[in-house]
């Protein structure tokens, strides 16, 4: 049972891992910087 969660936690990280490098490579990286910036700021509480 507890493989099974494992598994599924780096099935999810490699998942976002290439989602996160598509989006730079087919989109546009400067528009992934300022969203990834704005939600870091939002959970410290400055923006």
């Amino acid at each position: 049972m507890k493989k099974v969660h494992i598994s599924i936690r780096i099935a999810l990280a490699a998942a976002a891992l290439l989602m996160a490098v598509s989006g730079y490579v087919f989109g546009d990286p400067f528009v992934i910087w300022q969203k990834a910036a704005s939600i870091c700021l939002e959970c410290i509480g400055i923006g």
